[in-house]
């Protein structure tokens, strides 16, 4: 792999030993359909924003192959190592690591599955510590890393950005679908480049049709968190290093990040007490006959055999991705057979290990729930 925690300067001093995401409150992913919208623009700003509320933020940028946090932080010193981990640079009070650190003049030239192995590292090896939100900056689309991130961590939420324009959020949308599919609540929309302010006399002129953003929070039936002006301030404190938060907090582009943080926090409240009877409160392998047994947060209880989540497996070996149709001959699987190990996968499945040998398939917790015992083949 990287050689994450090799490459850094080793460094003892007091900082948390414990690796990973077990400390951070609230995870939150910042993404796009399409390039090009300022994605990495806002997650950066919004992360200052949030640390100027007093709370503790971390960032990480998940764009392996544009990397932009090294320079819109200014910060581009290799992070230091501890004990085989990998300590996060700091910069404005927000703890940040990124591909652009490691490899700072170098390109990554790897397929997906070096790729998502990277991310993985990103995940679990490095020592965040305590954060109350750590914001996850996606590359565009909806392709490997963005999965592998939803399976991996437990999102609370996801922020999609896009600019005004019609094929902007045509490929916004897309980009919402795939957060639902994976049981990821959409936190909101946020329109960049939403008009440029004269400094003059404060009038914004609509460089690009407006209200593209808006258009998009009703058609996803989420939260509008606000729209970010076509600001040169907030251009030259990207080449510059400095978040525009840090350059003043009273001009009309700080002004808009700050609300955009505040209108954050408020939906993402309101998000976890809608949430709050959905999904598993309780699973409970039993180890004499290997079955399955979930409690949902709602009070109900369902129960599965392993030969029948087994039999219904519906991982691309079992299931014909192109037709759908069933390719495990059920007679191949023995009736003894049980589950060993049960895994959550971020906030929408289980990922379950069998007794013969058998665990890439992925339940989500939606069909589990409304099928109980039949459970549908399709899959992420």
């Amino acid at each position: 792999m990287f050689g994450f925690g090799k490459n850094g300067k080793t460094e003892n001093n007091n900082e948390e030993t414990v690796p990973g995401l077990g400390k951070i409150k609230n995870i939150i992913a910042v993404a796009s359909g399409k390039g090009g919208v300022g994605k990495s623009t806002v997650a950066t700003n919004l992360a200052v924003a949030l640390c100027q509320q007093g709370l503790k933020i971390g960032l990480l940028d998940a764009d392996l192959y544009g990397p932009s946090q090294p320079r819109m932080m200014g910060g581009r010193e290799a992070p230091k190592a501890k004990n085989g981990h990998i300590i996060p640079n700091e910069k404005f009070g927000v703890r940040f690591i990124s591909m652009g650190l490691i490899q700072p003049d170098q390109a990554v030239i790897v397929r997906a599955p070096i790729a998502i192995k990277a991310i993985s590292q990103f995940l679990s090896q490095v020592l965040w510590g305590e954060l109350d939100y750590l914001l996850i900056d996606l590359p565009p689309g909806t392709g490997d890393i963005q999965l592998s991130l939803a399976q991996q961590a437990r999102l609370s939420g996801a922020i999609i950005v896009t600019t005004p324009q019609k094929m902007a959020v045509e490929i916004a949308i897309k980009g919402a679908q795939m957060f639902e599919v994976v049981n990821v609540p959409i936190l909101g929309i946020v329109e960049n480049m939403s008009g440029l302010v004269c400094s003059h006399c404060q009038q914004t002129t609509e460089v690009f049709k407006g209200g593209g953003g808006v258009e998009l929070a009703k058609k996803l039936e989420v939260p509008f968190l606000g729209a970010i002006p076509l600001d040169p301030e907030i251009m030259m404190s990207g080449d510059d290093g400095v978040p525009i938060l840090e350059k003043s907090k009273t001009s009309h582009a700080a002004k808009a990040y700050l609300d955009l943080a505040k209108n954050l926090l408020e939906n993402l409240q309101k998000v976890q007490v809608q949430s709050f009877e959905i999904g598993p409160g309780n699973i409970k392998l039993h180890e004499k006959d290997g079955s399955l047994e979930i409690e949902w947060k709602d009070g109900s209880l369902s129960s599965f055999d392993a030969y029948s989540l087994r039999v219904k497996c519906p991982c691309a070996t079992c299931v014909d991705e192109n037709s759908g149709k069933r390719i495990l001959n059920p007679a191949s699987v023995s009736l003894n057979i049980q589950i060993k190990e049960v895994k959550m996968v971020g906030r929408y499945g289980l990922s379950l290990q069998f007794s013969d040998g058998h665990g890439t398939g992925i339940y989500k917790f939606k069909n589990l729930k409304e099928e109980n015992r039949e459970v549908p083949s399709m899959s992420v």
